[in-house]
Protein backbone atom coordinates (compact mmCIF):
# COMPACT_ATOMS: atom_id res chain seq x y z
CA UNK A 1 0.00 0.00 0.00
CA UNK A 2 2.82 2.41 0.82
CA UNK A 3 4.38 1.77 -2.58
CA UNK A 4 1.07 2.59 -4.26
CA UNK A 5 0.73 5.78 -2.25
CA UNK A 6 4.26 6.85 -3.10
CA UNK A 7 3.69 6.14 -6.79
CA UNK A 8 0.45 8.13 -6.87
CA UNK A 9 2.01 10.99 -4.95
CA UNK A 10 4.95 11.16 -7.37
CA UNK A 11 2.62 10.99 -10.36
CA UNK A 12 0.41 13.82 -9.14
CA UNK A 13 3.42 15.86 -8.06
CA UNK A 14 4.84 15.56 -11.57
CA UNK A 15 1.50 16.63 -13.04
CA UNK A 16 1.33 19.63 -10.75
CA UNK A 17 4.88 20.59 -11.70
CA UNK A 18 3.90 20.39 -15.35
CA UNK A 19 0.94 22.71 -14.85
CA UNK A 20 3.04 25.14 -12.84
CA UNK A 21 5.64 25.20 -15.60
CA UNK A 22 2.96 26.20 -18.13
CA UNK A 23 1.12 28.56 -15.84
CA UNK A 24 3.29 31.55 -16.76
CA UNK A 25 1.57 31.52 -20.15
CA UNK A 26 -1.88 32.10 -18.65
CA UNK A 27 -3.03 35.69 -19.01
CA UNK A 28 -5.34 36.85 -16.20
CA UNK A 29 -8.80 38.04 -17.18
CA UNK A 30 -10.96 40.67 -15.54
CA UNK A 31 -13.84 38.25 -14.98
CA UNK A 32 -13.87 34.53 -14.18
CA UNK A 33 -16.93 32.27 -14.33
CA UNK A 34 -16.82 28.70 -12.98
CA UNK A 35 -19.78 26.48 -13.88
CA UNK A 36 -20.34 23.12 -12.19
CA UNK A 37 -22.96 20.62 -13.40
CA UNK A 38 -22.96 18.69 -10.14
CA UNK A 39 -22.69 14.91 -10.43
CA UNK A 40 -22.68 14.86 -14.23
CA UNK A 41 -21.19 11.69 -15.66
CA UNK A 42 -20.10 11.40 -19.28
CA UNK A 43 -23.22 9.38 -20.12
CA UNK A 44 -25.35 12.41 -19.33
CA UNK A 45 -23.71 14.47 -22.08
CA UNK A 46 -24.26 11.69 -24.59
CA UNK A 47 -27.93 11.22 -23.64
CA UNK A 48 -28.55 14.98 -23.71
CA UNK A 49 -27.13 15.26 -27.24
CA UNK A 50 -29.26 12.38 -28.56
CA UNK A 51 -32.31 13.78 -26.75
CA UNK A 52 -31.87 17.14 -28.48
CA UNK A 53 -31.40 15.48 -31.87
CA UNK A 54 -34.49 13.28 -31.48
CA UNK A 55 -36.64 16.23 -30.37
CA UNK A 56 -35.35 18.66 -33.03
CA UNK A 57 -33.87 20.92 -30.37
CA UNK A 58 -30.65 21.62 -32.22
CA UNK A 59 -27.38 19.84 -32.81
CA UNK A 60 -25.04 19.31 -29.88
CA UNK A 61 -24.51 21.08 -26.57
CA UNK A 62 -23.31 24.54 -25.66
CA UNK A 63 -20.15 23.07 -24.14
CA UNK A 64 -19.15 21.19 -27.29
CA UNK A 65 -16.97 23.83 -29.01
CA UNK A 66 -15.09 24.39 -25.75
CA UNK A 67 -14.25 20.86 -24.55
CA UNK A 68 -10.54 20.84 -23.68
CA UNK A 69 -9.93 17.75 -21.54
CA UNK A 70 -10.91 15.76 -18.48
CA UNK A 71 -10.46 16.09 -14.74
CA UNK A 72 -9.95 13.44 -12.05
CA UNK A 73 -11.61 14.53 -8.83
CA UNK A 74 -10.97 12.84 -5.48
CA UNK A 75 -10.77 13.28 -1.74
CA UNK A 76 -7.62 13.28 0.37
CA UNK A 77 -8.29 9.68 1.36
CA UNK A 78 -10.56 8.24 -1.36
CA UNK A 79 -10.70 8.16 -5.17
CA UNK A 80 -14.48 8.76 -5.11
CA UNK A 81 -15.51 12.06 -3.60
CA UNK A 82 -18.70 13.91 -2.77
CA UNK A 83 -19.41 17.53 -3.62
CA UNK A 84 -18.00 18.89 -0.37
CA UNK A 85 -14.35 17.80 -0.74
CA UNK A 86 -14.23 17.82 -4.56
CA UNK A 87 -15.77 21.27 -4.93
CA UNK A 88 -13.64 22.48 -2.05
CA UNK A 89 -10.51 21.36 -3.87
CA UNK A 90 -11.57 23.32 -6.94
CA UNK A 91 -12.07 26.31 -4.65
CA UNK A 92 -8.99 25.98 -2.42
CA UNK A 93 -6.48 23.58 -3.98
CA UNK A 94 -6.53 21.55 -0.75
CA UNK A 95 -7.54 17.88 -0.86
CA UNK A 96 -10.21 17.18 1.75
CA UNK A 97 -12.33 14.38 3.20
CA UNK A 98 -15.98 13.56 2.71
CA UNK A 99 -18.10 16.24 4.37
CA UNK A 100 -15.33 18.86 4.54
CA UNK A 101 -16.11 22.37 3.30
CA UNK A 102 -12.99 24.41 2.47
CA UNK A 103 -11.01 23.20 5.46
CA UNK A 104 -7.79 21.27 5.98
CA UNK A 105 -8.60 17.61 6.72
CA UNK A 106 -7.82 15.32 9.59
CA UNK A 107 -5.17 12.62 9.22
CA UNK A 108 -6.69 9.23 8.39
CA UNK A 109 -5.36 5.71 8.03
CA UNK A 110 -5.91 5.64 4.29
CA UNK A 111 -4.72 9.06 3.10
CA UNK A 112 -3.71 8.95 -0.57
CA UNK A 113 -1.30 11.80 0.12
CA UNK A 114 0.38 12.91 3.30
CA UNK A 115 -1.86 15.22 5.32
CA UNK A 116 -0.29 18.03 7.34
CA UNK A 117 -1.56 17.36 10.87
CA UNK A 118 -0.48 20.83 12.00
CA UNK A 119 -3.13 22.36 9.72
CA UNK A 120 -6.06 20.10 10.63
CA UNK A 121 -9.29 22.16 10.85
CA UNK A 122 -7.63 25.34 9.60
CA UNK A 123 -10.01 27.01 7.11
CA UNK A 124 -8.57 27.02 3.59
CA UNK A 125 -8.96 30.30 1.70
CA UNK A 126 -11.06 29.99 -1.46
CA UNK A 127 -10.68 31.48 -4.90
CA UNK A 128 -13.84 33.51 -4.22
CA UNK A 129 -12.36 34.96 -1.02
CA UNK A 130 -9.05 35.68 -2.77
CA UNK A 131 -10.86 37.44 -5.62
CA UNK A 132 -12.64 39.67 -3.11
CA UNK A 133 -9.83 40.28 -0.62
CA UNK A 134 -6.79 40.43 -2.90
CA UNK A 135 -8.27 41.73 -6.17
CA UNK A 136 -11.26 43.71 -4.88
CA UNK A 137 -13.54 41.90 -7.31
CA UNK A 138 -17.28 41.49 -6.98
CA UNK A 139 -18.26 37.91 -6.18
CA UNK A 140 -21.38 35.86 -6.68
CA UNK A 141 -23.02 32.44 -6.54
CA UNK A 142 -25.90 30.99 -8.56
CA UNK A 143 -27.34 27.57 -7.61
CA UNK A 144 -30.56 25.57 -7.88
CA UNK A 145 -30.11 24.00 -4.44
CA UNK A 146 -30.61 25.74 -1.11
CA UNK A 147 -27.85 28.33 -0.81
CA UNK A 148 -25.73 26.64 1.94
CA UNK A 149 -25.57 23.30 0.09
CA UNK A 150 -22.15 21.73 -0.39
CA UNK A 151 -20.90 23.32 -3.62
CA UNK A 152 -21.84 26.96 -2.91
CA UNK A 153 -20.53 26.47 0.64
CA UNK A 154 -17.24 25.14 -0.80
CA UNK A 155 -16.52 28.57 -2.26
CA UNK A 156 -17.80 30.75 0.57
CA UNK A 157 -17.70 28.97 3.95
CA UNK A 158 -15.54 26.74 6.11
CA UNK A 159 -16.46 23.77 8.27
CA UNK A 160 -15.75 20.09 8.74
CA UNK A 161 -19.41 19.00 8.28
CA UNK A 162 -21.23 20.09 5.14
CA UNK A 163 -24.69 19.54 6.63
CA UNK A 164 -24.35 22.04 9.48
CA UNK A 165 -26.31 24.87 7.87
CA UNK A 166 -26.52 26.64 11.22
CA UNK A 167 -22.87 27.67 10.89
CA UNK A 168 -22.50 27.60 7.09
CA UNK A 169 -25.42 29.88 6.21
CA UNK A 170 -24.27 32.83 8.38
CA UNK A 171 -20.75 32.55 7.00
CA UNK A 172 -22.13 32.93 3.50
CA UNK A 173 -24.24 35.91 4.55
CA UNK A 174 -21.28 37.57 6.28
CA UNK A 175 -19.07 37.04 3.22
CA UNK A 176 -20.96 40.06 1.86
CA UNK A 177 -21.52 38.43 -1.51
CA UNK A 178 -22.50 40.82 -4.26
CA UNK A 179 -24.89 38.27 -5.76
CA UNK A 180 -26.50 35.12 -4.31
CA UNK A 181 -29.30 33.50 -6.31
CA UNK A 182 -30.82 30.13 -5.39
CA UNK A 183 -33.12 28.48 -2.88
CA UNK A 184 -33.39 28.41 0.89
CA UNK A 185 -35.82 30.99 2.29
CA UNK A 186 -36.46 28.83 5.36
CA UNK A 187 -32.74 29.02 6.23
CA UNK A 188 -32.63 32.83 6.42
CA UNK A 189 -32.45 33.89 10.08
CA UNK A 190 -33.30 37.13 11.83
CA UNK A 191 -29.58 37.74 12.32
CA UNK A 192 -28.94 37.38 8.58
CA UNK A 193 -31.80 39.75 7.77
CA UNK A 194 -30.40 42.28 10.27
CA UNK A 195 -26.94 42.01 8.70
CA UNK A 196 -28.39 42.55 5.23
CA UNK A 197 -30.11 45.68 6.52
CA UNK A 198 -26.85 46.92 8.02
CA UNK A 199 -24.71 46.33 4.93
CA UNK A 200 -27.27 47.36 2.32
CA UNK A 201 -28.01 43.96 0.83
CA UNK A 202 -31.36 43.70 -0.95
CA UNK A 203 -33.18 40.44 -0.14
CA UNK A 204 -35.76 39.30 -2.71
CA UNK A 205 -37.87 36.32 -1.64
CA UNK A 206 -40.17 34.31 -3.91
CA UNK A 207 -40.70 37.21 -6.30
CA UNK A 208 -39.53 36.43 -9.82
CA UNK A 209 -40.74 39.72 -11.27
CA UNK A 210 -38.83 41.81 -8.72
CA UNK A 211 -35.79 39.63 -9.32
CA UNK A 212 -35.79 40.03 -13.09
CA UNK A 213 -36.43 43.76 -12.83
CA UNK A 214 -33.79 44.45 -10.19
CA UNK A 215 -31.14 46.86 -11.50
CA UNK A 216 -29.69 48.27 -8.31
CA UNK A 217 -26.03 48.92 -7.66
CA UNK A 218 -25.85 47.19 -4.28
CA UNK A 219 -25.57 43.62 -3.13
CA UNK A 220 -28.56 41.38 -3.78
CA UNK A 221 -29.80 37.97 -2.69
CA UNK A 222 -32.76 36.41 -4.51
CA UNK A 223 -34.11 33.18 -3.00
CA UNK A 224 -36.94 30.98 -4.21
CA UNK A 225 -38.66 28.20 -2.28
CA UNK A 226 -38.23 27.07 1.29
CA UNK A 227 -35.25 24.86 0.46
CA UNK A 228 -34.13 24.00 -3.08
CA UNK A 229 -35.78 25.22 -6.26
CA UNK A 230 -37.98 22.65 -8.03
CA UNK A 231 -36.45 20.40 -10.65
CA UNK A 232 -36.50 22.25 -13.97
CA UNK A 233 -38.93 19.69 -15.43
CA UNK A 234 -41.37 20.49 -12.57
CA UNK A 235 -40.71 24.24 -12.49
CA UNK A 236 -43.53 26.75 -12.81
CA UNK A 237 -41.87 29.39 -15.05
CA UNK A 238 -44.17 32.10 -13.74
CA UNK A 239 -42.95 31.54 -10.19
CA UNK A 240 -39.39 30.25 -10.42
CA UNK A 241 -36.55 31.52 -12.64
CA UNK A 242 -34.50 29.08 -14.68
CA UNK A 243 -30.80 28.64 -13.99
CA UNK A 244 -30.15 30.39 -17.32
CA UNK A 245 -32.21 33.40 -16.19
CA UNK A 246 -30.38 33.53 -12.85
CA UNK A 247 -26.99 33.24 -14.57
CA UNK A 248 -27.80 35.97 -17.07
CA UNK A 249 -29.02 38.28 -14.30
CA UNK A 250 -25.96 37.62 -12.15
CA UNK A 251 -23.62 38.41 -15.04
CA UNK A 252 -25.57 41.55 -15.89
CA UNK A 253 -25.25 42.87 -12.32
CA UNK A 254 -21.69 41.75 -11.64
CA UNK A 255 -20.33 43.05 -14.96
CA UNK A 256 -21.11 46.59 -13.84
CA UNK A 257 -18.39 46.34 -11.18
CA UNK A 258 -15.22 48.26 -11.99
CA UNK A 259 -12.69 45.63 -10.89
CA UNK A 260 -14.40 42.66 -12.50
CA UNK A 261 -16.00 39.65 -10.87
CA UNK A 262 -15.81 35.99 -9.88
CA UNK A 263 -18.98 33.94 -10.33
CA UNK A 264 -19.68 30.29 -9.56
CA UNK A 265 -22.78 28.72 -11.13
CA UNK A 266 -23.94 25.24 -10.09
CA UNK A 267 -26.50 23.01 -11.77
CA UNK A 268 -27.07 21.47 -8.37
CA UNK A 269 -29.83 19.00 -9.07
CA UNK A 270 -28.41 17.03 -11.96
CA UNK A 271 -26.71 15.19 -9.11
CA UNK A 272 -29.98 14.77 -7.20
CA UNK A 273 -31.77 13.30 -10.21
CA UNK A 274 -28.85 10.91 -10.71
CA UNK A 275 -29.10 9.80 -7.07
CA UNK A 276 -32.74 9.02 -7.83
CA UNK A 277 -31.89 7.20 -11.10
CA UNK A 278 -34.46 9.45 -12.79
CA UNK A 279 -33.29 9.52 -16.42
CA UNK A 280 -35.74 12.08 -17.82
CA UNK A 281 -34.99 14.50 -15.00
CA UNK A 282 -31.23 14.03 -15.34
CA UNK A 283 -31.40 14.95 -19.03
CA UNK A 284 -33.78 17.87 -18.51
CA UNK A 285 -31.77 19.23 -15.59
CA UNK A 286 -28.53 19.06 -17.58
CA UNK A 287 -30.04 20.79 -20.62
CA UNK A 288 -31.28 23.62 -18.38
CA UNK A 289 -27.71 23.99 -17.10
CA UNK A 290 -26.33 23.85 -20.64
CA UNK A 291 -28.57 26.77 -21.54
CA UNK A 292 -26.93 28.72 -18.71
CA UNK A 293 -23.53 27.81 -20.16
CA UNK A 294 -24.69 29.38 -23.42
CA UNK A 295 -25.49 32.63 -21.60
CA UNK A 296 -22.06 32.69 -19.96
CA UNK A 297 -20.21 31.93 -23.19
CA UNK A 298 -22.20 34.55 -25.09
CA UNK A 299 -21.20 37.18 -22.54
CA UNK A 300 -17.55 36.06 -22.41
CA UNK A 301 -17.10 36.19 -26.17
CA UNK A 302 -18.73 39.61 -26.43
CA UNK A 303 -16.90 40.98 -23.38
CA UNK A 304 -13.40 39.93 -24.47
CA UNK A 305 -12.01 39.89 -20.93
CA UNK A 306 -13.78 36.92 -19.31
CA UNK A 307 -12.67 33.32 -18.80
CA UNK A 308 -15.20 30.50 -18.36
CA UNK A 309 -14.49 27.04 -16.94
CA UNK A 310 -17.17 24.33 -17.03
CA UNK A 311 -16.63 21.01 -15.25
CA UNK A 312 -18.43 18.61 -12.95
CA UNK A 313 -17.19 17.80 -9.46
CA UNK A 314 -17.70 14.01 -9.73
CA UNK A 315 -19.77 11.38 -11.54
CA UNK A 316 -22.99 9.90 -10.24
CA UNK A 317 -25.01 6.70 -10.75
CA UNK A 318 -23.06 5.19 -13.66
CA UNK A 319 -25.71 6.49 -16.08
CA UNK A 320 -25.57 4.85 -19.53
CA UNK A 321 -27.52 4.68 -22.78
CA UNK A 322 -28.22 0.96 -22.88
CA UNK A 323 -28.97 -1.59 -20.19
CA UNK A 324 -28.83 -5.37 -19.72
CA UNK A 325 -32.57 -5.17 -19.00
CA UNK A 326 -33.14 -4.52 -22.73
CA UNK A 327 -32.12 -7.51 -24.90
CA UNK A 328 -30.69 -6.29 -28.19
CA UNK A 329 -30.47 -2.70 -26.94
CA UNK A 330 -27.40 -2.08 -29.12
CA UNK A 331 -29.61 -2.45 -32.23
CA UNK A 332 -32.43 -0.18 -31.05
CA UNK A 333 -33.25 2.92 -33.13
CA UNK A 334 -33.00 6.45 -31.80
CA UNK A 335 -36.80 6.43 -31.61
CA UNK A 336 -36.86 3.26 -29.51
CA UNK A 337 -34.23 4.69 -27.17
CA UNK A 338 -35.55 8.25 -26.80
CA UNK A 339 -39.28 8.25 -27.55
CA UNK A 340 -40.41 7.29 -24.05
CA UNK A 341 -38.02 9.54 -22.15
CA UNK A 342 -39.07 12.44 -24.38
CA UNK A 343 -42.70 12.02 -23.33
CA UNK A 344 -42.08 12.30 -19.58
CA UNK A 345 -43.34 15.64 -18.29
CA UNK A 346 -42.52 15.46 -14.56
CA UNK A 347 -39.79 14.16 -12.29
CA UNK A 348 -40.53 11.06 -10.23
CA UNK A 349 -40.95 13.36 -7.22
CA UNK A 350 -43.31 15.62 -9.16
CA UNK A 351 -45.39 12.66 -10.29
CA UNK A 352 -45.36 11.26 -6.75
CA UNK A 353 -46.96 14.50 -5.45
CA UNK A 354 -49.84 13.96 -7.88
CA UNK A 355 -50.29 10.22 -7.38
CA UNK A 356 -50.34 10.58 -3.59
CA UNK A 357 -53.51 12.65 -3.96
CA UNK A 358 -55.08 10.50 -6.69
CA UNK A 359 -57.82 7.96 -6.07
CA UNK A 360 -56.76 4.39 -6.91
CA UNK A 361 -59.03 4.36 -9.98
CA UNK A 362 -57.20 7.40 -11.36
CA UNK A 363 -53.61 6.20 -10.87
CA UNK A 364 -53.38 4.64 -14.35
CA UNK A 365 -54.71 7.70 -16.17
CA UNK A 366 -52.61 10.15 -14.15
CA UNK A 367 -49.47 8.11 -14.74
CA UNK A 368 -50.10 8.05 -18.49
CA UNK A 369 -50.96 11.75 -18.58
CA UNK A 370 -47.50 12.72 -17.37
CA UNK A 371 -45.41 9.89 -18.85
CA UNK A 372 -47.23 8.51 -21.88
CA UNK A 373 -46.87 5.02 -20.37
CA UNK A 374 -49.65 2.47 -19.92
CA UNK A 375 -48.71 0.68 -16.71
CA UNK A 376 -49.32 -3.05 -16.21
CA UNK A 377 -51.53 -4.56 -13.54
CA UNK A 378 -48.43 -5.52 -11.59
CA UNK A 379 -47.04 -2.00 -11.80
CA UNK A 380 -50.37 -0.59 -10.67
CA UNK A 381 -50.26 -2.77 -7.54
CA UNK A 382 -46.70 -1.66 -6.82
CA UNK A 383 -47.73 1.99 -6.97
CA UNK A 384 -50.84 1.47 -4.88
CA UNK A 385 -48.91 -0.34 -2.13
CA UNK A 386 -45.98 2.11 -2.00
CA UNK A 387 -45.03 3.96 1.14
CA UNK A 388 -47.02 7.16 1.02
CA UNK A 389 -44.22 9.61 1.80
CA UNK A 390 -41.26 11.30 0.20
CA UNK A 391 -37.74 10.31 1.19
CA UNK A 392 -36.25 13.26 3.09
CA UNK A 393 -32.66 12.37 2.20
CA UNK A 394 -32.26 13.07 -1.52
CA UNK A 395 -29.23 10.73 -1.72
CA UNK A 396 -31.46 7.78 -0.82
CA UNK A 397 -34.37 8.35 -3.19
CA UNK A 398 -32.95 5.66 -5.47
CA UNK A 399 -32.83 3.02 -2.73
CA UNK A 400 -35.86 3.72 -0.51
CA UNK A 401 -39.00 1.68 -1.19
CA UNK A 402 -41.26 4.72 -1.40
CA UNK A 403 -43.60 5.92 -4.10
CA UNK A 404 -40.99 8.01 -5.91
CA UNK A 405 -38.60 5.04 -5.93
CA UNK A 406 -41.26 2.77 -7.40
CA UNK A 407 -42.17 5.36 -10.03
CA UNK A 408 -38.51 5.46 -11.09
CA UNK A 409 -38.37 1.68 -11.31
CA UNK A 410 -41.46 1.60 -13.53
CA UNK A 411 -40.12 4.37 -15.77
CA UNK A 412 -36.78 2.62 -16.14
CA UNK A 413 -38.50 -0.66 -16.95
CA UNK A 414 -39.99 1.06 -20.00
CA UNK A 415 -36.67 2.57 -21.14
CA UNK A 416 -33.15 1.36 -21.88
CA UNK A 417 -31.02 3.54 -19.64
CA UNK A 418 -28.70 1.84 -17.17
CA UNK A 419 -27.52 2.73 -13.66
CA UNK A 420 -24.86 1.03 -11.58
CA UNK A 421 -25.64 2.76 -8.29
CA UNK A 422 -27.66 5.45 -6.55
CA UNK A 423 -24.48 7.14 -5.39
CA UNK A 424 -21.37 8.89 -6.64
CA UNK A 425 -18.87 7.32 -9.03
CA UNK A 426 -15.16 7.85 -9.59
CA UNK A 427 -14.71 8.34 -13.33
CA UNK A 428 -13.03 11.49 -14.60
CA UNK A 429 -15.28 14.33 -15.74
CA UNK A 430 -15.37 16.45 -18.88
CA UNK A 431 -13.83 19.93 -18.83
CA UNK A 432 -14.76 22.80 -21.15
CA UNK A 433 -13.10 26.19 -21.12
CA UNK A 434 -13.03 29.57 -22.83
CA UNK A 435 -10.33 32.23 -22.60
CA UNK A 436 -10.17 35.30 -24.87
CA UNK A 437 -6.50 34.60 -25.66
CA UNK A 438 -6.95 30.83 -25.79
CA UNK A 439 -5.12 30.20 -22.50
CA UNK A 440 -7.32 27.27 -21.50
CA UNK A 441 -6.38 24.18 -19.47
CA UNK A 442 -5.88 21.19 -21.77
CA UNK A 443 -5.55 17.43 -21.50
CA UNK A 444 -6.02 15.59 -18.24
CA UNK A 445 -5.94 17.52 -14.95
CA UNK A 446 -6.53 16.78 -11.29
CA UNK A 447 -8.89 18.87 -9.18
CA UNK A 448 -5.85 20.50 -7.56
CA UNK A 449 -4.58 21.56 -10.96
CA UNK A 450 -7.93 23.14 -11.72
CA UNK A 451 -7.44 25.37 -8.69
CA UNK A 452 -3.93 26.30 -9.87
CA UNK A 453 -5.42 27.40 -13.17
CA UNK A 454 -8.12 29.44 -11.43
CA UNK A 455 -5.52 31.22 -9.34
CA UNK A 456 -3.55 32.17 -12.45
CA UNK A 457 -6.48 33.23 -14.60
CA UNK A 458 -7.88 35.30 -11.72
CA UNK A 459 -4.52 37.02 -11.32
CA UNK A 460 -3.91 35.91 -7.74
CA UNK A 461 -0.24 36.65 -7.06
CA UNK A 462 0.21 34.76 -3.79
CA UNK A 463 -0.58 31.15 -2.97
CA UNK A 464 -3.97 30.54 -1.40
CA UNK A 465 -2.20 28.80 1.47
CA UNK A 466 -0.43 32.09 2.22
CA UNK A 467 -3.77 33.86 2.23
CA UNK A 468 -5.10 31.18 4.59
CA UNK A 469 -2.24 31.94 6.95
CA UNK A 470 -3.13 35.63 6.86
CA UNK A 471 -6.87 35.41 7.49
CA UNK A 472 -7.20 32.15 9.45
CA UNK A 473 -4.76 32.30 12.36
CA UNK A 474 -5.46 30.40 15.60
CA UNK A 475 -6.68 32.78 18.27
CA UNK A 476 -4.38 31.44 21.01
CA UNK A 477 -1.41 32.11 18.74
CA UNK A 478 -2.61 35.48 17.51
CA UNK A 479 -3.39 36.77 21.01
CA UNK A 480 -0.68 34.96 22.91
CA UNK A 481 0.14 36.76 26.14
CA UNK A 482 -3.13 38.70 26.15
CA UNK A 483 -6.17 38.12 28.33
CA UNK A 484 -8.65 36.21 26.20
CA UNK A 485 -11.63 33.95 26.85
CA UNK A 486 -14.48 32.26 24.97
CA UNK A 487 -18.04 33.10 25.96
CA UNK A 488 -20.25 30.08 25.18
CA UNK A 489 -23.54 31.48 26.41
CA UNK A 490 -24.77 30.69 22.90
CA UNK A 491 -22.97 27.40 22.17
CA UNK A 492 -23.65 27.64 18.41
CA UNK A 493 -22.14 31.09 18.16
CA UNK A 494 -19.49 31.55 20.86
CA UNK A 495 -17.78 34.89 21.24
CA UNK A 496 -14.04 35.38 21.64
CA UNK A 497 -13.25 38.22 24.05
CA UNK A 498 -9.77 39.75 24.16
CA UNK A 499 -8.64 42.46 26.56
CA UNK A 500 -5.60 44.69 26.66
CA UNK A 501 -5.63 47.55 29.10
CA UNK A 502 -8.88 49.46 28.66
CA UNK A 503 -9.50 48.01 25.19
CA UNK A 504 -11.80 45.05 24.52
CA UNK A 505 -12.20 43.11 21.31
CA UNK A 506 -15.24 40.85 20.78
CA UNK A 507 -15.36 38.43 17.85
CA UNK A 508 -18.47 36.35 17.19
CA UNK A 509 -18.11 32.97 15.49
CA UNK A 510 -19.11 32.79 11.80
CA UNK A 511 -19.44 36.55 11.45
CA UNK A 512 -17.39 39.25 9.73
CA UNK A 513 -18.52 41.99 12.11
CA UNK A 514 -16.54 42.47 15.33
CA UNK A 515 -16.83 44.84 18.24
CA UNK A 516 -14.02 47.08 19.46
CA UNK A 517 -14.85 48.77 22.76
CA UNK A 518 -18.51 48.06 22.03
CA UNK A 519 -18.56 49.55 18.51
CA UNK A 520 -19.08 47.42 15.40
CA UNK A 521 -16.38 47.21 12.74
CA UNK A 522 -15.87 45.19 9.55
CA UNK A 523 -13.30 42.45 10.13
CA UNK A 524 -12.64 41.96 6.42
CA UNK A 525 -13.20 38.21 6.36
CA UNK A 526 -15.31 35.66 8.19
CA UNK A 527 -14.36 34.44 11.67
CA UNK A 528 -14.49 30.63 11.85
CA UNK A 529 -14.84 28.66 15.08
CA UNK A 530 -14.12 24.92 15.25
CA UNK A 531 -15.59 23.20 18.28
CA UNK A 532 -13.47 20.07 17.88
CA UNK A 533 -10.35 21.98 18.94
CA UNK A 534 -12.13 24.92 20.60
CA UNK A 535 -10.34 27.34 18.32
CA UNK A 536 -11.21 30.59 16.55
CA UNK A 537 -9.51 31.28 13.20
CA UNK A 538 -8.98 35.00 12.61
CA UNK A 539 -7.22 37.54 10.39
CA UNK A 540 -3.74 38.40 11.64
CA UNK A 541 -4.59 42.09 11.14
CA UNK A 542 -6.85 41.98 14.22
CA UNK A 543 -3.85 42.09 16.49
CA UNK A 544 -3.28 45.68 15.38
CA UNK A 545 -6.59 46.68 16.98
CA UNK A 546 -5.00 46.14 20.38
CA UNK A 547 -1.62 47.73 19.72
Amino acid sequence: MKRINIFIALLVASLLFSVNAKSEEIKPTKNVIVMIPDGTSIGVYSAARWFKLYNNLGDGLMIDPYITGTVTTFSSNAPIGDSAPTGSTYATGVLQQTGNVAIYPEVSNNDIFEVDASRTYQPAATILEASKILKNKAVGLVVTSEFPHATPADFSAHYYARGNYDVIAPQMAYQNLDVMFGGGNSIITDDIIKHFSNNGTTLIQDDKSSFLNYNGEGKVWALFGQRALPYNIDRNPDKYPSIAEMTEKAIDLLSKKENGFFLMVEGSQIDWAAHANDAATIINEYLAFDEAVGKAMEFAIKDGNTAVLVLSDHGNSGFTIGSARCPGYDKLSIEKLFETVSGIKLSANGLESILIKAEPDNIRSEFKKYTGIDITDEEFEVLRSSKNYRETDYTKVGTSINLAHNIVNILNAHMCFGFTTGGHTGEEVIMSAYHPQGDVPKGHLTNQQVNKYLQKVTGIEIALQELSDRIFVKHNSLFEGLNHSIDKTDPKFPILKVKKGKNTLELKAFSSVGKFNGKNFDIGSVVVYIDKNDTFYLPESLKQKLQ
